[in-house]
């Protein structure tokens, strides 16, 4: 399953001029040799970090961005997974990442359960409550977002429930760079599983945010890595390298549970 994560900057509150970024990078990445079958997009790509107007931003359920993008999906045959927006629930707002098939349908979402205090999303954004897996392209995947991958342990519950693959979307400020890079290394490491992980860049404000989305392979391996500009990096994921790295080393099965 070839993947294309598109590092993208996002102008907060600035759903129509974000709508063209993506139709942009879309159309760009489509274009190449070899097209993806998935594009992962950053965290809340259609609004940015507006927080405090997330009220009036969040479309109901994200179904402004699930059209969007469903169109440009039905159009060029890929599909999204993760890229998250402000979705509107029962007078809530969360955010949700959303998974788009390549005929342009809704087929999941996630919405955020470990919310970040040092940016008040625990003010503004309801939480979570369940984690997601999905099939895309004969794999089992999963969602995460951001801070989520701080979380060892929802990670881990993902890979036990079988993904091979894990999708995350992110707006991670360049000063913590490092440990985004460290976070994702050991994530896909622990759990043997791909991560594809795509991080928005830019600047709103005093806020630098540090790109260098990445996608790694179940090894650890880092197939690529963008820097902190825009930027569509691709890699194939390969469900049989994930069974050959678990059963080399049988994490899975040395296991203790009931110790922990």
């Amino acid at each position: 399953m070839r993947v294309c994560v598109m590092q993208m900057d996002v102008v907060k509150g600035g759903r129509e001029t974000n709508y063209e970024t993506v139709r942009r990078l879309t159309e760009e990445a489509m274009r190449a040799a070899r097209p993806p079958e998935v594009i992962v997009l950053p965290e809340l790509w259609s609004t940015g970090y507006a927080l405090e107007s997330a009220g009036e931003l969040a479309s109901p359920m994200g179904e402004e961005e699930a059209a969007f993008l469903g169109e440009l999906a039905a159009r060029h045959h890929v599909a999204f997974a993760g890229g998250s927006v402000l979705s509107l629930r029962d007078g809530r707002v969360y955010n949700r990442a959303q998974i788009i098939d390549r005929e342009g349908r809704y087929a999941a979402g996630y919405d955020k359960i470990h919310l970040f205090r040092l940016m008040d999303e625990d003010r503004y954004l309801a939480q979570g409550k369940e984690a997601l897996w999905f099939e895309l392209g004969g794999m089992r995947c999963a969602a995460a977002i951001c801070y989520d991958i701080r979380f060892c342990e929802l990670i881990r519950k993902l890979a036990v429930g079988g993904a091979e693959a894990l999708f995350v979307s992110a707006e991670w400020p360049l000063p913590r760079r490092e440990h985004w890079v460290t976070l994702l290394r050991a994530r896909a490491i622990e759990n043997q599983m791909y991560v594809v992980a795509c991080n928005r860049c830019g600047v709103t404000g005093q806020e630098v945010f540090g790109g260098n989305s990445l996608i790694v392979a179940p090894d650890g391996t880092v197939l690529a890595q963008a820097d902190a500009e825009e930027d569509i990096i691709c890699a194939d994921l390969d469900p049989d390298f994930v069974r050959q790295t678990r059963d080399r080393i049988q994490v899975f099965r040395d296991r203790v549970p009931s110790l922990y």
